[in-house]
Parts: C-alpha cells; structure tokens; sequence
C-alpha cells in the first residue's frame, strides 16, 4: 500500500470562506467517490492553532505505484489540483506502509 499524503498552505489573504476556496474543498472531498484506486480518501481543514501549521489535508492510500499514477492522471483529481493552484501551495509525501 502507499500512503499519499498532501498539505495545503493558503496563499497570503486567501480566507477559507472564499469562494472558489469552497469550491476546491468541495472538488477534494467528492474526489473519494469518483476515483475507484482511492482505498482510504479523507481531507478537512487542519484544527491546529500552531504557526507552523498547514491549512488543509488529504490523506489517502493506493495498492500500489500504478493505482497512485491513475489517481494521480484521473481526471477528477487533476480538476481538483486546477483549482487549488489559483490560491494555494502545499507538501506532498508518497510512502508505501
């Protein structure tokens, strides 16, 4: 299995309320149902006050390196990315477990 794991920083003056930021959420959290290599899909906003803290979260695992590459190409995740790219950076750690 891999764990695939991603942290979204909001870009300076983007708030959580926005929009479009709504929309990206909104894009992240049906991804789990549309992407069928999604094995665990969860994603929410970070509740931790501490100033190193990232705002958003995906936590996911695939099967395996071919399952990540699909979920990776799909279309649906790839619309989701699209839009978190106007306001957001964010990490990423792919580790198998």
């Amino acid at each position: 299995m891999i764990r695939h794991l991603v942290l979204f920083k909001l870009n300076e003056g983007v708030s959580r309320d926005e929009p479009r930021v709504v929309a990206g959420v909104k894009a992240f959290k049906d991804l789990g149902g549309q992407v069928p290599e999604l094995e665990v899909w969860e994603s929410a906003w970070n509740i931790s006050d501490r100033p190193i803290a990232y705002d958003f979260a995906i936590n996911a695992a695939v099967a395996d390196h071919e399952a990540l590459q699909r979920y990776l190409e799909h279309p649906a995740h790839q619309a989701g990315v699209a839009q978190w790219r106007e306001f957001a950076t964010w990490v990423i750690a792919d580790y198998e477990f």
